[in-house]
């Protein structure tokens, strides 16, 4: 056979198989896939049964759920309407129970309205029956009047004087008897312990003074040296004066000179100096500035070594480092020929020892005698009272309002309102008025002595009045027939009210009235 015919009967054939085969699988899958649609549509039909069954089972759940639901509503409605129409009656019944209520009352007040106006009627004749009654019982008050007046000779004015003024002398009476017991009471309970915690403190207690003085003296070695401390054409002089701020005295004093200065710190300075240039013998401008800065360096050594030598011997720490250089500055300051550190230390002693004496604590005490004259310091340079620039300074330097108080209380500016603030004025009184402490020149003793006898004389009553002891007691002479006896407590008690009120003083002063009645006759 030809091989090309045989190759071709070979493609022939193959391609009729694959037809063949082609078509074979076509039929086979045709067959599958109608068989799959029929167990689809079978499954399909399945479910549609029983969706349909569930469906039905589920709307006759919901009619039944349904049926409940109506049910119990009806039943939650009737119950409702019960409560509701129960309610209802319950309040008719209430209503009807108020109603009769205010029925009842409207009846008692109709009742009672009837009453008043009955009363009322009895009232007002009763008024008429007590007016008829008063204007007789004021005929008869006005006739017995009269016939007072005619019996006692009186009228009912002078009458009425008379009592007021026999009143007026019993309560005068009776008032000084009362402030006498009152005041013998007070003083029997007080005085003993106050005079024995006062006198022992007192004992306890002593202080150096020096004389009050705004000149210091230096002495120099020969006369001659005056004239080289004025130097040429008064250089020297001048440049001290200058630079101290002290006027130096040079007069026929021999072989001294005198520095005149209110400010006590800048006149130990130029003491200071000038002892310095005395004893180098090498005076001129120069010389002075330097000698001047040792000096002023040797004086405040001096001022901070005083004041730390205060707060040791006083017992207090914890001061200002300020306050330490203020209380050194009190060593060159006095008050009455009185040394203010030495009097500040003095108050510092006597009020820690009657606050132990009290049972108080005595630390804080000292500290507010320390530092009760602290103003004292400074009261050259600033203007003010030394208790209002001690009250700024204290402030300033953070001490605590009881010792604040204290100093601004101790001289009585304000009401004393603690206990240590009262320990401090008496302490001050008593450094101050006691025996050697303080001295005053002549013409401040007599204006104080005119003082005090010209308060006494202005009271209605006194005679004649005499300032005796220094000031310490004025004697009062009054009128006899104007001044009672027991007008004579109430008297003395104004007369040291002015006395405090208008004249300043140290310590106290005695009030001693007198009243004299004689009966003179001459046998003939």
């Amino acid at each position: 056979m030809d091989p090309v015919l045989a190759i071709v009967l070979i493609v022939v054939i193959s391609v009729v198989v694959g037809i063949g085969a082609f078509i074979g699988g076509v039929q086979y899958r045709k067959k599958i896939g109608e068989k799959e649609i029929g167990s689809a549509e079978t499954e399909a039909r399945r479910i549609s049964e029983d969706a349909e069954r569930m469906l039905d089972e589920a709307k006759r759940e919901a009619e039944a759920v349904k049926k409940e639901a109506v049910i119990a509503g009806k039943d939650e409605a009737h119950k409702l309407r019960s409560d509701a129409e129960k309610e209802i009656a319950d309040r008719r019944k209430e209503i009807q129970r108020q109603e009769r209520r205010i029925q009842q009352k409207e009846e008692t007040v109709e009742k009672k309205l009837d009453s008043l106006e009955k009363k009322e009627e009895a009232v007002a004749q009763k008024n008429k029956a007590a007016e008829a009654r008063l204007a007789e019982a004021e005929e008869i008050k006005q006739s017995e009047f009269q016939m007072l007046e005619k019996i006692s000779g009186l009228t009912a004015e002078q009458a009425k004087t008379l009592i007021i003024n026999t009143l007026d002398n019993e309560l005068t009476h009776e008032k000084a008897v009362k402030i006498m017991e009152f005041e013998q009471k007070t003083r029997e309970e007080s005085e003993k312990t106050a005079r024995e915690i006062i006198s022992l403190a007192i004992q306890r207690v002593a202080a150096d003074h020096v004389s009050e003085s705004t000149v210091s003296v230096v002495p120099l070695p020969s006369d001659e040296m005056k004239g080289r401390i004025i130097g040429r054409e008064g250089r020297n002089i001048r440049a001290i004066e200058t630079i101290t701020g002290v006027d130096l005295i040079i007069d026929d004093t021999p072989e001294a000179i005198t520095l005149s200065c209110f400010e006590p710190v800048k006149r130990e300075i130029a003491r200071v100096m000038l002892e310095k240039l005395i004893s180098d013998g090498r005076i001129h401008p120069a010389r002075i500035e330097e000698m001047y800065e040792k000096a002023r360096r040797e004086v405040e050594a001096m001022i901070k070594s005083e004041g730390e030598r205060a707060i040791i011997e006083a017992g207090v720490n914890n001061i200002h480092p300020e306050l330490v250089k203020l209380l050194g500055r009190l060593h060159f300051r006095t008050s009455y020929g009185q040394n203010v550190l030495d009097h500040s230390l003095e108050v510092a002693y006597l009020c820690g020892m009657m606050a132990s004496e009290l049972g108080l604590e005595p630390t804080m005490a000292r500290r507010a005698g320390l530092l009760h004259d602290i103003g004292k310091a400074l009261d050259h340079e600033i203007e003010g009272s030394h208790i209002e620039i001690g009250v700024d300074v204290a402030r300033k330097y953070k001490e605590s309002e009881l010792i604040v108080h204290a100093i601004h209380a101790h001289h009585g500016d304000i009401e004393a309102k603690t206990i240590i603030a009262c320990l401090v004025q008496a302490a001050d009184a008593i450094s101050a008025a006691r025996p050697g402490a303080r001295r005053e020149n002549i013409e401040n003793y007599i204006k104080r002595l005119e003082k005090l006898e010209e308060v006494a004389s202005s009271f209605e009553g006194v005679e004649r009045s005499f300032a005796i002891q220094a000031g310490r007691e004025v004697r009062i002479i009054v009128k006899p027939d104007i001044i009672k006896d027991d007008e004579m407590v109430l008297l003395a008690r104004d007369i040291c009210r002015k006395i405090e009120e208008e004249v300043e003083y140290p310590g106290q002063i005695k009030v001693n009235i007198i009243r004299e009645s004689r009966a003179i006759e001459y046998a003939k």
